[in-house]
């Protein structure tokens, strides 16, 4: 196993842990929430977690996971966990909970109406999918 595998495999499993954080614990309580303020307070986290730190971390997992690929092309447990980090956890941020997001940000969050509902449904299983995607990648490189 080669440090990069290392990194990257460190790497998804802290993004892992943040999405965990979120399908077990942030989102539960935001549904207790009224929508008013589940929404508004999303609309929070969402600007927030877009800073260095979180970056960083989730975008060096995808470029780690595809230098190991290319490094180590033989390798099964670099090809399986690069596609788990970078389907299931890039790509299903990218496809799912991105586009809610910014879907989001165009809500009046003292009136969300119906779309706070549908957005921590569709949201929370996106979410399911990107923590298992990547703790399963972390395996996967370790392995």
């Amino acid at each position: 196993m080669t440090w990069l595998a290392e990194a990257a495999a460190v790497g998804a499993g802290i993004v892992g842990g943040v999405f965990f954080v979120f399908s077990v614990a942030v989102m539960p309580a935001f549904a207790r929430l009224a929508p008013e303020h589940g929404a508004a307070v999303m609309q929070a986290v969402n600007v927030t977690i877009v800073r260095a730190p979180f970056m960083i971390v989730f975008v060096g997992t995808a470029l780690a996971c595809v230098a190991e690929v290319v490094l180590a092309p033989t390798d099964p447990g670099a090809w399986i966990g690069a596609a788990l980090y970078l389907l299931g956890g890039f790509g299903v941020t990218v496809v799912v909970n991105v586009p809610l997001n910014n879907r989001l940000t165009t809500v009046d969050p003292d009136a969300p109406g119906e779309f706070w509902t549908v957005y921590a449904t569709r949201w929370t299983a996106g979410n399911h999918v990107r923590t298992v995607a990547c703790i399963a990648a972390a395996i996967a490189l370790l392995a």
